[in-house]
């Protein structure tokens, strides 16, 4: 059986040509480009938790990389470099060879170094440090949202969380949609361009990971707003599939890992001309507004009618 060194110089050890000194030391040591910060962020996926246990490896692997991707593609930040720490119950590597395989596929997509990490015997469980770069002052921050922006997304949210649904048979997705949307919940892309594309045009921004209604709660509660979302402006799902599941996966289903954003309605224009440039769609899906007394955060949902819907179940709750 192979040792924990074995894997790690076998599967987790490549060049580093952006780092000052890489794998095989106690630390590495990097350099942020002259005038540039450092955004860091950290995300945890565990096994039944945040994925299926028989997803396909090479996925999983290209995921749970893409994830932490997505939060500083939400700040404007151009990735950099990676971590990687995990526990497996065993040393399958076959299995390694192929989540390593996803792992560094994401990782040359978007030029990021892989610059060290720690592994161990355990429940599955993987642990990601991602790290990039951001102009001081220009970062895309959860609560720069301000009285009347618009309020945009990405993509077309839903479509992780139906895959979700349908894998574990609770809906039966129409061709060409079933591979579409297992595609969107195994193996995300993270919306780098388009985050970068929104500094200084976005005055907030969040990744939708827990679902589009609480992640908006987010950037509300931080902004000391309230937020509308109106469902004639949001992206047609498929047909045929029950309506309340339709809206709970677009509303509440988390795992799409779209860019939610704020920005003033004067930006509509460069808005269009972005959306164009990279090919992805931007929907305009309703507004921010100034909060009453004690509703701070509150995300309202209207119908056709205008009239406001009950939505109990707002999205992920990694405690609940």
């Amino acid at each position: 059986m192979p040792s924990e060194f074995d894997l790690i110089a076998r599967h987790f050890t490549k060049p580093t040509p952006s780092t000052v000194l890489g794998p095989g030391d106690d630390c590495a040591l990097i350099q942020p480009a002259p005038g540039k910060q450092l955004a860091v962020t950290t995300d945890m996926l565990v096994a039944g938790n945040h994925f299926l246990v028989d997803t396909d490896p090479g996925r999983l692997g290209w995921k749970a990389l893409a994830v932490n991707l997505s939060d500083l593609a939400a700040m404007g930040a151009t990735p950099r470099w990676a971590t990687l720490a995990g526990s497996l119950p065993e040393a399958n590597e076959s299995w390694i060879t192929l989540f390593a395989r996803g792992f560094f596929d994401c990782a040359a997509a978007f030029g990021i170094d892989i610059i060290g990490g720690d592994t161990t015997r355990g429940p599955l469980n993987l642990c990601i440090t991602a790290i990039g770069e951001i102009e001081p002052g220009q970062a895309l921050c959860r609560h720069g949202a301000q009285a009347g922006d618009d309020l945009w997304v990405s993509g077309q949210p839903g479509l992780a969380a139906l895959g979700l649904a349908h894998l574990q048979g609770r809906t039966q997705l129409p061709e060409p949609w079933v591979r579409l949307c297992q595609t969107v919940l195994e193996k995300p892309q993270p919306r780098i361009a388009l985050g970068r594309g929104l500094v200084g045009i976005a005055s907030a921004a969040i990744d939708i990971s827990d679902g589009l209604l609480a992640d908006l709660g987010h950037v509300a509660t931080r902004s000391r707003l309230q937020a509308n979302v109106h469902l004639t402006q949001l992206p047609h799902l498929p047909k045929g599939v029950e309506r309340a599941l339709a809206l709970d996966c677009q509303l509440a289903g988390g795992d799409d890992y779209e860019l939610c954003f704020a920005a003033h309605a004067r930006q509509r224009a460069k808005l269009a001309t972005l959306a164009a440039s990279l090919e992805l769609p931007l929907w305009r899906i309703g507004e921010m507004t100034a909060a009453a007394s004690g509703e701070a955060g509150k995300v309202s949902v209207f119908d056709p009618d205008g009239l406001p819907l009950s939505f109990t179940h707002r999205g992920f709750d990694h405690f609940g």
